[in-house]
């Protein structure tokens, strides 16, 4: 059972990173690039503060690096734990036409750190945003960070540093994790701003 899933997603990886065209590799390191986005966390940061107020918004941003940090030390941890060669040390890969865009990393690549990132970047904007009623801006934005959390994702296995699985379990597992963290952060809301008047 373990060898027919391996086999769908190696398929499935040489299917996706064979759509990408030389031509288009500088886009998709964009998206892999985490510094270029920092002005936008910033941004989008600083839009929360002005959406829930300063204690809720610090909250939140607090949570949310709170999230990225241990994201990223699980799929670290994880990685150095299951030992799976990245698709660009795997010869069955290079063999099949792997084609790979960037320096290779490390060895191990299950699960993609960039793919539970962005995962769960996005869901906590959503679920800061969920804290009030929605404008066509704030809708706008969830949609937006998630769609560049997809893309995120995608551009790993353009660079051929990831399986179509390291970047779908990744992005469960960043999901999950900011739901968790941003459900704690909920009740650290309620607990500074006190009890609702009757």
């Amino acid at each position: 059972m373990l060898d027919r899933l391996q086999h769908i997603d190696q398929t499935l990886t040489l299917w996706i990173n064979d759509l990408g065209t030389p031509g288009l590799d500088q886009l998709w390191l964009l998206f892999s690039d985490v510094k270029v986005w920092f002005l936008a966390y910033a941004l989008i940061g600083a839009y929360i503060i002005y959406r829930l107020g300063w204690k809720r918004g610090l909250i939140i941003i607090v949570s949310a690096a709170l999230t990225i940090w241990m994201v990223d030390q699980t799929a670290n941890l994880v990685k150095n734990s299951v030992c799976r060669l990245r698709p660009c040390y795997t010869s069955l890969m290079l063999d099949g036409g792997l084609h790979w865009s960037e320096g290779r990393g490390g060895f191990f690549g299950f699960y993609s750190g960039h793919a539970a990132n962005s995962f769960a970047f996005a869901t906590v904007v959503a679920m800061a945003l969920s804290l009030v009623k929605k404008n066509g801006f704030d809708r706008g934005l969830i949609a937006g960070v998630y769609t560049w959390a997809g893309l995120v994702a995608i551009s790993r296995i353009m660079a051929g540093k990831h399986y179509l699985g390291d970047v779908l379990v990744g992005a469960l597992a960043g999901s999950l994790m900011a739901i968790a963290v941003a459900l704690l952060a909920r009740l650290l809301i309620k607990a500074v701003e006190g009890p609702s008047p009757s």
